[in-house]
C-alpha cells in the first residue's frame, strides 16, 4: 500500500478537493483506495457522499478512543472507502495532551489493519489522508503514518513561503518520527494558464527544487507535477452534491485535470516499485 498525505497549512488552496478527487481518480482506475478525513470540518467526508455523524465511529474515535480503523471505515463507492471525520476532531489536541506517543497513534492503527498492512486478499493499494489546514497534531499523525506528502499549491506570490514552512515540518517529522517520509511533489491548483503570475510561480517552484543545495533527504527528489488543476467552477460546486468531480461533471476541465493527476501519481508509484525491485 502506498500512503499519501495531502497537506498544506493554508486553507482554501484546493487541499480537500485534491484529496478527494485524487482518491476517486485512483479508485476509478481500478485501485483499492482508503481515504481518511482528518479535518474537523469533514469536507472530504461530505464530498464523497457520507454525512458526518451518520456512522457511529469516526476518525476521532480511532485516535482518542482506541477504535480500530476497520470499524471506522465506510464504503463510499466502487474501490473507495472512507474513515469519516467529525467535529470532535477539533478537540484531539486537548484529548491527547497527556498521551505518550500521541503523534504515532494513527500509524499504529494503520499498521494493525490487515487491509493496510497487505495481510488481506482485498488489501488497499492506496491510502490518502486529507489533513487539516494547520501543522498541528492531526497533520503530524498523518505524516507519521504515510510514505509521502503531496502539497497542493495555489499560484500566488506567497506560495514559496508556504512551501518552505511545510518543508520544515516534513524535515522535522522525517528526522524524529518517520524516517521514510518524503515530499512526493507539488501540484498547482486553481491554475490560470493565461496569467503571467501562474507561469512565474510554476517556474519558481521548479527552479527551487532544481537549484537548492544541501537539500534534506526528505524532499531531495520532490517535483512539480506536470498536471495542473485549472480553476473550474464545477470543482467548487461538486462537494455540495456529495460527489467527486468525475460524477458531478465528467466532461469538465476539473475531471480531466484530476484524472491526469491520478494517472501521474500512479505512474510515479509504479516507477518507484520497479526501482525497488531492481535494487533488490
Amino acid at each position: 500500500m502506498r500512503a499519501i498525505a495531502v497537506a498544506n497549512q493554508k486553507g482554501g488552496v484546493g487541499k480537500t478537493t485534491t484529496s478527494v478527487n485524487l482518491a476517486v481518480g485512483l479508485a476509478r482506475a481500478g485501485r483499492r483506495v482508503l481515504l481518511i478525513d482528518l479535518d474537523s470540518q469533514a469536507h472530504a467526508t461530505l464530498h464523497v457522499g457520507v454525512m458526518p455523524g451518520s456512522h457511529q465511529v469516526s476518525a476521532y474515535d480511532v485516535l482518542v478512543r482506541g477504535k480500530s480503523l476497520e470499524v471506522a471505515t465506510v464504503a463510499a463507492s466502487d474501490n473507495l472507502w472512507v474513515v469519516p471525520a467529525h467535529i470532535d476532531l477539533s478537540a484531539v489536541e486537548m484529548a491527547l495532551a497527556s498521551t505518550a506517543g500521541r503523534e504515532s497513534i494513527l500509524s499504529q492503527r494503520i499498521a494493525a489493519n490487515p487491509r493496510c498492512s497487505g495481510m488481506a486478499p482485498d488489501a488497499y493499494e492506496y491510502l490518502v489522508i486529507d489533513c487539516p489546514p494547520s501543522l498541528g497534531l492531526l497533520s503530524l499523525n498523518a505524516m507519521a503514518a504515510v510514505d509521502e506528502v503531496l502539497l497542493p499549491l495555489q499560484p500566488h506570490f506567497l506560495a514559496l513561503h508556504g512551501l518552505s514552512k511545510l518543508l520544515e515540518t516534513i524535515e522535522m517529522v522525517a528526522d524524529h518520527v518517520n524516517p521514510r517520509l518524503q515530499l512526493l511533489g507539488v501540484v498547482l491548483c486553481m491554475f490560470e494558464a493565461g496569467t503571467r503570475l501562474a507561469a512565474e510561480i510554476g517556474r519558481d517552484v521548479e527552479n527551487f527544487f532544481a537549484s537548492t543545495v544541501n537539500r534534506h533527504p526528505a524532499w531531495e527528489h520532490a517535483r512539480l507535477f506536470d498536471s495542473r488543476i485549472r480553476r473550474n467552477i464545477r470543482l467548487a460546486e461538486a462537494p455540495s452534491f456529495g460527489q467527486a468531480i468525475f460524477d458531478y461533471a465528467a466532461d469538465s476541465h476539473g475531471a480531466a485535470d484530476y484524472a491526469a493527476l491520478a494517472a501521474e501519481v500512479d505512474r510515479l508509484v509504479a516507477a518507484g516499485r520497479e526501482t525497488v525491485r531492481c535494487v533488490a
